[in-house]
């Protein structure tokens, strides 16, 4: 537990439907008041997500990867090995009810975490999620989609630690295709997952705090 929230780490490779259920169940039980506020990180086996404003244009998918509804906002993702990935089942309701902050904070938590393993990462305004480096450098390296449902939030972030990157060629991630995707590992960070994991509970508090403020 992390100041009331529950800090789980999924071993190995969760199904996306399996985590889709699990999701909506934790919601469910949040909202009945028998469940604690969750923060779940896990891997996915290779596969892509629609979000709700998925364009079926920036698909291409040549290996076949199973293609999931996601019921999120943003548009096609990709999740896949190597790739943590982070589903936040937070109460906004004693939160702030500001999805908008939730958002902006959530970024925040992210860049902070990737601070603290060595990337130097930021917002960039008008496009979604995460960048880092600078002119012909420059790609995306975190990913974000939401939903929230009664004020409890379901989805949330991805960070690349050493996935595949040629996977991303299957879509255009998040309909940007201007920019590369990059991860830890082609930035020639080692961290490892675990090294981003103990960045992510270390700055955790601080994102809980900003919540509460706003």
């Amino acid at each position: 537990m992390i100041d009331g929230v529950e800090w789980q780490v999924a071993p190995g490779l969760v199904p996306y439907d399996v985590a889709l259920r699990d999701m909506e169940q934790r919601v469910a039980d949040i909202q009945a008041g028998e469940a604690h506020e969750r923060v779940w990180l896990l891997e996915h086996p290779p596969l892509f997500t629609a979000g709700t404003s998925a364009d079926p244009v920036e698909l291409m998918n040549p290996q076949g990867f199973p293609v999931h509804d996601a019921g999120r906002g943003g548009r096609y993702t990709y999740h896949g090995p190597g790739q943590r990935v982070g589903y936040l089942n937070l109460d906004l309701g004693k939160r702030g009810k500001d999805i908008r902050c939730f958002v902006h904070d959530l970024e925040g938590w992210m860049i902070e975490a990737l601070e603290k393993v060595g990337v130097s990462a930021r917002r960039e305004a008008g496009r979604i999620g995460i960048w880092t480096g600078q002119g012909a450098e420059e790609a995306k390296i975190g990913a974000i989609g939401v939903r929230v449902k009664r004020w409890v939030t379901l989805h949330g972030f991805s960070i690349n630690v050493d996935p595949d990157l040629s996977h991303f060629g299957g879509i255009i991630p998040c309909g940007i295709e201007e920019f590369g995707v990059t991860s830890l590992k082609a930035l020639g960070i080692d961290a490892g997952m675990d090294g981003m994991d103990a960045a992510l509970k270390e700055t955790f508090p601080a994102f809980l705090q900003r919540l509460k403020k706003d």
